[in-house]
């Protein structure tokens, strides 16, 4: 189904357009998010299609992970005639979403202030590496900010910086254009206009750090990489058991760790007063951790997260992305929903985590062929068959 319906009710987003001139990650993830909750959200795309669809490697999930949901039309904005059908659609937006470098979009005239003498109540959203100041100007990657904003720093072990292992900021960053957004219609609901929200990712990734560095504010003490952290929690790591397998286990207060002991035999260390207190048995992990592995390592990986499960103790297995798949509670949730690969083959792709009247918002568009909705939208803001015919002919226009 394509209406912005859900269990009989509209989304949140119903009614809202959206036009995004968007790429990669960042950009797509705001309109992907958008058009979830319901927005209609057009994507433009080159007349060869958002380069985006043709990554390899780590890049080859990118687009039918954050283009669900939307419709596609190809222009060439170095022509003027793509520029003019721009314009037209973005008469007919509520929101403008872009994320290319800075000055891109002032060139073509698609700028918020351009724009904004047009329809002063468009929301203009900004992804950029930036936000305004020294540092605007610079390129900026994923990685870029995760080094110079100490999360590579935190995340990998002394000496060996180390990226978190996803794009965490490309997708938090659209995450918080797409708030923006949202504060930026509520707030044009007050006042009768629009607005220019800006969301980056070097202060995407300071905000992540923030507890780290008001670590050090309140104690006077920098903190140290996850992987030597002194952790706050005695039981709170890593075990590898039987056959090699590994499990992690945790027991985050006293009576958790008394259940620990209990459920795990282990009667002598639950009496040991050096071990009363958490903090206790933080202060005791070089000596207790090396027991407690040497008690666990006969175990297997599914005896002890049944052991953990029935003790509503906390544990995880240590999963790879691809086994999420067939991960029973995505599955019968409805967590995983249908999706077309770049390819033309069908997988499950995961939703947004959240659900609205206890419904997850799921799929209604496929991610589009590129241009695949070209010539509707372009009827639909006044162009004739014939127009939409030469426009393809000059090469301004492509697709469907």
């Amino acid at each position: 189904m394509s209406e912005a319906v859900q269990n009989d009710k509209p989304l949140p987003y119903a009614g809202i357009r959206v036009v995004e001139f968007t790429h990669m990650v960042m950009g797509p993830t705001c309109g992907m998010v958008l058009a979830d909750l319901g927005a209609e959200v057009i994507k433009v795309e080159p007349i060869e299609g958002d380069s985006t669809r043709h990554l390899l490697g780590s890049g080859a999930g990118f687009f039918p992970t954050f283009n669900r949901n939307k419709k596609s039309i190809a222009l060439d904005l170095k022509k003027p005639e793509g520029v003019e059908a721009a314009l037209r659609l973005i008469a007919t937006a509520d929101i403008v979403s872009e994320n290319f470098k800075p000055g891109t979009m002032a060139k073509l005239g698609l700028d918020h202030a351009s724009l904004r003498k047009l329809n002063p109540r468009l929301i203009y959203v900004s992804h950029k590496g930036f936000l305004p100041g020294p540092y605007e100007q610079r390129t900026a990657l994923d990685e870029v900010v995760q080094m110079m904003g100490g999360l590579a720093y935190m995340t990998g072990r002394p000496g060996d910086p180390l990226r978190a292992g996803t794009s965490v900021n490309d997708i938090m960053g659209g995450m918080f254009g797409a708030i923006g957004a949202m504060a930026a219609l509520r707030q044009r609901e007050l006042t009768g206009e629009g607005s220019e929200v800006q969301s980056a990712l070097f202060e995407n990734n300071v905000f992540l750090v923030a507890q780290h560095m008001m670590q050090f504010a309140s104690t006077g003490k920098a903190a140290n990489p996850m992987p030597s952290r002194i952790s706050a929690w005695a039981i709170y790591d890593v075990f590898t058991v039987k056959d090699g397998a590994q499990i992690f286990l945790a027991a985050v207060s006293d009576k958790q760790w008394a259940i620990f002991c209990e459920a795990l035999g282990l009667a002598d260390l639950l009496a040991d007063p050096r071990l009363k207190t958490n903090n206790e048995r933080v202060q005791a992990r070089d000596w207790l951790m090396p027991q407690l592995r040497s008690h666990l390592s006969g175990r297997s990986a599914g005896e002890l997260a049944a052991i953990f499960e029935a003790n509503e103790l906390p544990f995880a297995p240590i999963t790879r992305p691809e086994e999420l798949f067939d991960d029973p509670h995505l599955n019968q949730s409805g967590g995983l929903a249908p999706i077309r690969l770049n390819n033309g083959t069908e997988s499950k792709v995961p939703l947004l985590p959240l659900t609205l009247s206890g419904m997850r918002p799921g799929v209604r568009l496929q991610p589009p062929r590129a241009g695949e909705h070209t010539a509707a939208l372009l009827q639909e803001v006044g162009y004739s068959d014939v127009e939409v015919a030469a426009l393809r002919a000059q090469g301004a226009v492509a697709g469907d």
